[in-house]
């Protein structure tokens, strides 16, 4: 493999390290079991010696070779007590096979029987010896990747602040101040108190979600709906009947996970850049399809767009990315707008982001 395959899977470049490990794990093979340097003639010695050294280039690579394959296969934190046990059971097995097939193949070059390390006594030593060689490779590995989570948390961190600078941002807004201090005083016009007091509790509870999410890679999408109809809950009484929210959710779903503030930024999306009137009213659908949360509303384009810089879509991807392996889907057929973003186990550990590098 080229060499940012190799830092990919194995944590660093291991050029070097196979080739000086290969030719000093050979003269330690071959000093171990039969001493050929002290004991024979140098021609005599040097084909021994390479004996050794085939049977140890062929362990190596044979054996990192199913490293890298279980490493691919199993690349999350959790599964490392599984990937590694496998790992030594492969070592054992490659360790004997090699062994067997490594002196028929001699012995037939040869033409006569080759067979100085098929004792148990010499076996064990190898065994040993590959062990500690393929231990070096995940002490390597695993600190590797727990700096690499390290950093992905940080970055999770930073990410998850943006959103909800953002989120204070767009809410602190003059025109949304603005409109929602008009829609109270209306509200208060027609000397309804209870419905004025539930516009101030809704209002508030757009604020409170923010601010207690704090760092919070994610949460339940109970909470999430809560904080998504406070809000629809200020815009509608802006928009009436004109804004029409149908939500299809299952009560089962609402333990599961979504990034904070994700179906509130997408809402907000929708009724930002459509139009919204008694002629052309809004339906936003709201639901549950499998594992995802799609959120979907046919195209009205304002006659005047507001700029977009669409920083809250990217927002959302790139907090999934970094904690996840879904990823949420847009989709713009010039007639419907529709956004999927994934449903995550509720007792996924997110803590540090496991990683596929």
């Amino acid at each position: 493999m080229n060499k940012e395959k190799r830092i990919k899977y194995l944590g660093f470049d291991d050029f070097w390290f196979v080739l000086i490990g290969v030719i000093v794990l050979s003269f330690i093979t071959d000093y171990l079991f039969s001493n050929s340097f002290a004991n024979n003639p140098l021609h005599i010695a040097i084909v021994q010696w390479s004996f050794s050294l085939f049977f140890s280039a062929c362990n190596w690579f044979i054996l990192r070779s199913v490293m890298i394959s279980l490493r691919k296969k199993y690349p999350l934190f959790q599964n490392n007590f599984k990937r590694i046990a496998l790992l030594f059971l492969a070592l054992i097995c490659t360790v004997l096979l090699v062994d067997i097939f490594g002196n028929v193949i001699i012995s037939s070059m040869i033409g006569d029987d080759y067979h100085p390390m098929s004792k148990a006594r010499i076996l064990l030593p190898i065994l040993i010896i590959s062990t500690m060689i393929m231990a070096i490779y995940e002490a390597v590995y695993f600190y590797v990747r727990l700096e690499q989570s390290i950093r992905d948390e940080e970055q999770v961190k930073q990410i998850i602040v943006t959103a909800k600078l953002d989120a204070l941002r767009n809410q602190a807004q003059p025109h949304f101040l603005f409109n929602s201090l008009n829609t109270l005083r209306d509200i208060i016009d027609q000397d309804s108190k209870d419905d004025a007091k539930q516009f101030v509790d809704k209002l508030s509870d757009v604020y409170r979600f923010i601010l207690d999410t704090g760092n919070a890679n994610l949460v339940t999408l109970r909470d999430e709906l809560k904080f998504a109809k406070s809000y629809i809950h200020i815009q509608s009484e802006r928009f009436g009947d004109n804004l029409n929210l149908v939500w299809t959710i299952s009560e089962e779903s609402l333990d599961f996970k979504v990034v904070p503030m994700s179906l509130q930024l997408l809402l907000e999306n929708a009724i930002k850049h459509n139009v919204i009137s008694r002629a052309k009213p809004l339906e936003i659908l709201v639901k549950l399809v499998d594992d995802q949360l799609i959120v979907e509303n046919r195209i009205q384009p304002k006659s005047t767009q507001l700029p977009s810089t669409k920083l809250g879509l990217k927002n959302i991807e790139k907090r999934y990315s970094l904690i996840s392996d879904k990823m949420p889907s847009i989709v713009n057929d010039g007639e419907k707008f529709i956004v999927s973003i994934p449903l995550l186990i509720a007792t996924k550990n997110v803590s540090h982001a496991d990683t596929h590098s």
